[in-house]
This record gives structure tokens, sequence and C-alpha cells, in this order.
């Protein structure tokens, strides 16, 4: 890691809110299936998340979090649909300020992703799907669903969350607004990459008049796979900035380094090419080395999204910012090894679904 990346790493960065974060390292929203039955905070989450606050993460997100029970898509998913889930949420907050960690939520549903068996309801989605048995939403039940992103926003801040982030990447419900793959409405949440996009701009400008202006916020996206267009994604995210409601610009890239399928050209080039003003910008995917982080904070990204090398090493942040050459441990690893670094059973048993993680 170069001197002027390092120091960049370490330093604290100030979002357009008014709050700062310590350092330049953000635990990703990670799919960990530990919370309750009821989609309540468990003592595993708990411990698994505030770990990471020990590791010195300066910002730690919850896993998707769903806003409605019908768009709950996993077992052990937590939830932020009702008042019943605050408490929980409570716990956590205190326990990540106390440790000097930003908070934030992901806020999240499923659409054809979602899963029936859990949730006792047919799935539903942007248009009628006989692959995924799903029903079209009515504009009525849209407007539904844009006001429970905004409710599930509010109870995060009683929480004492610092901030959410919306999430519109890898194929769940906004993705598939935004995708004409998914989307073949004719009303006004489809057609046009306006009208598509209509729901995601609704949900963030709802969530800022409802929770103010020193709330934090952002939007995760992707910008290809499950049908997305990587130059919608990318007029979206200059739109998102220019709309001036946003804090920050979350990019899940699978690989920050892989080309553009469509192009060649660094997937990465497009977002860092935005006019970005006072909206901070992060990537993640495949970032396990103090070499990679350096790369990617020269290039001009603001701070590092780590998934895969937060679950393996609850203090990636202190490796990488004392050691140059660090290296992420490869893998697989014991499943002894992922409970010493915080992971419940039901984590550890979901990390075995992830060929070559885990040492069978």
């Amino acid at each position: 890691m170069k001197n002027n990346s390092m120091a960049t790493a370490k330093s604290p960065m100030l979002f357009a809110c008014g709050l700062q974060m310590k350092n330049r390292f953000m635990l990703a929203p990670l799919t960990n299936l530990q919370s309750h039955e009821d989609g309540t905070l468990s003592d595993d989450e708990l411990n698994w998340l505030t770990m990471r606050a020990k590791g010195q993460f300066g910002l730690v997100m919850t896993c998707a979090t769903s806003v409605q029970h019908n768009g709950r898509s996993w077992k052990g998913q937590l939830g932020i649909h009702t008042d019943e889930h605050i408490e929980g949420h409570k716990r956590l907050t205190t326990a990540l300020r106390e440790l000097g960690s930003l908070s934030v939520v992901q806020l999240h549903h499923g659409g054809v992703r979602a899963n029936a068996e859990l949730t006792g309801e047919q799935v539903v989605a942007p248009s009628e799907s006989e692959k995924y048995k799903a029903r079209a939403l009515s504009t009525t039940e849209v407007e539904q669903l844009r006001d429970d992103f905004i409710a599930a926003a509010v109870r995060a801040k009683q929480a004492g969350y610092d901030g959410v982030e919306v999430h519109g990447a890898h194929g769940y419900m906004i993705t598939q607004f935004i995708s004409t793959e998914y989307n073949r409405r004719t009303d006004k949440y489809g057609g046009s990459l306006e009208n598509r996009a209509r729901l995601l701009f609704e949900i963030v400008d709802g969530i800022r008049k409802a929770c103010g202006n020193k709330f934090l916020l952002g939007v995760r996206l992707s910008p290809e796979r499950f049908g997305m267009q990587l130059d919608e994604v990318v007029t979206i995210s200059q739109q998102l900035i220019d709309n001036g409601k946003i804090d920050f610009l979350d990019i899940s890239l699978w690989d920050v380094f892989k080309p553009a399928e469509e192009t060649g050209k660094p997937l990465m080039d497009y977002f860092t090419s935005l006019d970005n003003r006072d909206v901070k910008l992060t990537v993640a995917g495949n970032l396990h080395s103090s070499a990679a982080v350096s790369k990617v904070l020269d290039a001009g990204i603001d701070f590092v999204t780590i998934g895969k090398s937060g679950i393996l090493h609850h203090d990636f942040p202190v490796k990488v910012m004392n050691d140059p050459d660090f290296q992420s441990k490869e893998t697989p690893v014991t499943a002894d090894y992922l409970r010493q670094e915080g992971l419940g059973e039901a984590f550890v048993q979901y990390m075995r679904n992830w060929k070559g993680f885990v040492v069978e």
C-alpha cells in the first residue's frame, strides 16, 4: 500500500449529512441467516456485527433487512417491517456507537426472489412471472411498497441507526423495477427509464423528507446481471447524485477490477468518471489485500466495502492499515476458524453453501 493511499485509508471522511466516518472501511451488507424466525435480532447476529466494529470498520452495515413481510427472501433474515423489530435494533446501534462505528441498516424487498414458503404469501413483482409464480403489483401496491421502505427508514432512525442504504442491486425488487427483463408495466412505474427508476427515486426522496438532512442515506446498485444495462445504471447513478438527496453511492461490482461485459473498459472507471459532487462513492468486489484497497482508493473511490474478507477477518481494516503487504486468508477455512471470527452456527452452515469456503 502506497503512503498516500495508506494515509487515505486511515483518514476520517465527512458525509454531506454531517456525519463523520473514522476511516475508509465499510462492512458489506452480508446475508448471514442468524436472526430469529420473526426477524428480530439475535445474540449471534449482534456478536457478528459488533466484532466488526471492534475490528475497526468505520461503518458497519446490517444484512439486507426486510421492509415488508412478503419480501423476505431467506430464513433467518433480519426485519425492520414492524415496530416489534425496533428493540433488537436498538441493542445493535447502541453497541456500534459505543465502539465508534457508524451504523446503517440496508432496506430490502426480494420481489421475485422472495421465499413464498417462508412468508406464506404469493411472490409479488413489477410484472407477472410464470417462472417465479409471481403476480404483478397494482399501482396502489407499488405506492404502498414505497411507503413501507420509507416507514422502515423511520424505524431505523427511531432505533438509533445513523442511516440506511436502499438495496437497488443484485436482482431484488428495485432492480426488477429498473430492468426491462422483469418490468413490463404500462403505468407510471414502467416503460421509460424514468418510469422504471421512479420507485427508487420516490423512496429516496421520501426517506430524506421523513428522516431529515442529518440522516445518512445511501443507495446500492449493481451495473450488470439481472437485466441491468450498464448505461442505464450509470445514468441513474448520476441522477441520484444530481438529485442531491443521497450521501453515498454503493456500487457492487463482484470484482472491482473486471472489464465491463459490454465494452471491455474497466467497470469501475464508469463510476469514478461520474461528477459525484458531495456524494461519496464506494465499491465492493474482490478486495482481499492491502494492495487492492490501495489501488481502489488511488483510483478515486472514497471508501471501500468489504465482504468476503470481512467474514474471514473481523479486523480486516486494522490488518490493512498496519501492513502494506497484507493478504487475506486463503479459503477453504475450518468451521472453527469462522466461529473464532464471530460467525454463529447458522452463518457457518450458510457459508458451506459457497463452494470452497469451508473445509469439509
